[in-house]
């Protein structure tokens, strides 16, 4: 199957987000839709989601699912305001639960805080299968840069969230909680299973020398080009050069906005006694 792929980049925080749709059927899925937000005023508002809103209508396509690909760290998602306004159902890797684990604690969100992944409509499994209308949907856990991250199998694309980058961007850091560079190589050389001619999905592209952005290529060209993990790179020097990297990385501007809304599918904490919603930053200053 050759499923249309529609891309759209979220240019603030370089991510692109899908519509993947069946010509025949004009069934479609979301992956990865991304909410404006500032986090100078804590101003939320929906021009890009409203973009893939109108497309879908221009379109006639009926949305059966909102996937993500992991719980973002990089800017909060737009899933509630799509599914709002067009229906589906939001999905996520079952990992999401050791997720909203640890950053429960990080927040400080008390054990009246759900860690099951009820936030979501369903949490999906290594190899299961589903479908949106004719489509059929495969996902393949791909952890290693979280706990939660998946990727998503569609016809002859796969949509693979933070796991890898276009060739010359190479791959995902490892440092977050959960993270581990030996389980993302793991997790890499499966996706290079797939058949060389997989058309592959990246979730960003910081446009590396100031080229052009992109957001496809090919298992094949990621196999012989990609500059962190291409074949003949060892798991050893994978982890080295992985770790190297990590070690030098800031912290994401949106780190803890984005996380503490993706963690319950996107949705914003709920409002205090002022009607007011508030996200938390943690410290880590000494106090005197």
């Amino acid at each position: 199957m050759h499923p249309d792929v529609r891309p759209f980049c979220h240019e603030p925080t370089s991510t692109w987000s899908y519509v993947v749709s069946d010509p025949e059927s004009r069934t479609a899925a979301i992956i990865d839709p991304a909410l404006d937000f500032d986090i100078h005023s804590g101003r939320c508002w929906t021009a890009a989601a409203d973009e893939i809103v109108a497309h879908m209508r221009r379109e006639r396509l009926t949305l059966e699912w909102i996937l993500e690909t992991h719980a973002h760290a990089d800017h909060l998602s737009a899933a509630p305001h799509i599914k709002a306004v067009l229906g589906g159902r939001i999905a996520i890797g079952a990992g999401i639960c050791k997720v909203q684990q640890v950053f429960r604690d990080v927040f400080n969100l008390g054990p009246g805080f759900p860690v099951d992944g009820r936030q979501f409509d369903r949490l999906l499994r290594d190899g299961e299968e589903f479908q949106a209308g004719s489509i059929s949907i495969r996902a393949i856990a791909t952890p290693g840069h979280t706990n939660d991250s998946l990727s998503y199998l569609i016809g002859d694309a796969v949509f693979v969230g933070d796991s890898i980058f276009m060739p010359d961007g190479g791959t995902a850091r490892c440092d977050f909680p959960g993270g581990d560079a030996v389980v993302l190589y793991a997790s890499i050389r499966r996706l290079y299973e797939l058949p060389p001619d997989t058309r592959v999905f990246v979730c960003h592209d910081y446009s590396p020398g100031g080229r052009e952005i992109r957001c496809e290529t090919t298992i094949a060209a990621q196999r012989s080009g990609n500059i962190h993990l291409r074949d003949g790179v060892t798991e050893a020097e994978f982890v080295a050069l992985r770790t190297k990297r990590d070690a030098g990385l800031d912290v994401p501007e949106l780190l803890y906005p984005a996380v503490q809304a993706n963690i319950r599918a996107g949705q914003l904490p709920d409002p205090e006694a002022n009607g007011r919603r508030y996200l938390k930053l943690p410290l880590t200053c000494p106090v005197a």
